[in-house]
């Protein structure tokens, strides 16, 4: 699922944005507007963090102020304004996007998101493993086998492992146990973050382990390519696939500044 995803299901009614691919292909169509400001700065107001450009709070599209309790999040949103040049293309702009859906949707619909992000859990992507062939099924258990078992041990829960397609229910103390973790995520920033990492992984128990410290953003990645990278190796890189793994990856550090330092 991609920000723009995230922001049609939970975001304000109306305000769909573009995800970058669509984003590009409809500037091809339609002038970007042209950038309107001279400095995008963060201004501490009110116990909140804004971004304003030229001293006036920048909105999200229900107009909302951009203005978050995060200082690190709130920097790094005043660089992805200061970094547009002549127009302003919300195709590189992945954290404003993301944090406008917090912002906008999440606040509102904040038990939606938490019960989607224990959904995943029950049929999460490290739990089907591959029947074969064997060296796949080695890649599967090296990469996910420690990360599975590190957070089996901090929630104190077990998942129930299935090989192909067949579903394999998870226990209720599971679910409830992955319940009461996603409770604890603050709304609306670090909520948003963490139901963006889930989806751009595949899975919310490699989500819990990058929230939790149990492994890094980095690490974190890896595990969920781990299939793909399999087939890299047989088949080669595809260029297109490629473009669009770095697409996501963008997306996916932005999720990940938002899950961590929101």
């Amino acid at each position: 699922m991609s920000t723009d995803d995230f922001l049609a299901r939970f975001g304000a009614a109306g305000q769909r944005q573009p995800d970058p691919v669509a984003a590009a292909q409809k500037a091809m169509r339609n002038p970007l507007p042209r950038r309107f400001y001279e400095r995008a700065e963060v201004l501490a107001r009110d116990g909140l963090y804004h971004v304003a450009l030229d001293g006036r709070t920048a909105r999200t599209p229900a107009r909302n102020p951009l203005a978050v309790g995060s200082r690190p999040v709130a920097d790094a949103l005043a660089a992805e304004w200061q970094a547009m040049q002549e127009v302003i293309d919300p195709a590189r702009m992945p954290l404003t996007r993301l944090v406008n859906a917090a912002l906008d949707g999440v606040s509102e619909q904040q038990q939606a998101v938490r019960d989607e992000i224990v959904r995943y859990a029950g049929s999460d992507a490290l739990c089907y493993r591959a029947a074969e062939p064997e060296a796949l099924i080695a890649r599967q258990s090296d990469a996910w086998d420690p990360v599975l078992d590190a957070v089996e041990q901090r929630l104190q829960a077990r998942f129930i492992l299935a090989q192909g397609v067949i579903f394999a229910p998870q226990p209720e103390t599971t679910l409830a146990a992955v319940a009461r973790r996603v409770e604890a995520f603050p709304a609306p920033l670090a909520l948003a973050g963490a139901h963006n990492v889930m989806t751009l992984t595949g899975s919310t128990i490699l989500m819990l382990a990058l929230a939790e410290g149990l492994r890094d953003a980095d690490a974190i990645w890896a595990a969920a390519h781990c299939d793909e990278d399999y087939q890299i190796g047989i088949w080669g890189q595809d260029e297109e696939a490629a473009e669009r793994r770095a697409i996501r990856r963008i997306e996916y550090d932005a999720a990940v500044l938002l899950l961590l330092a929101g």
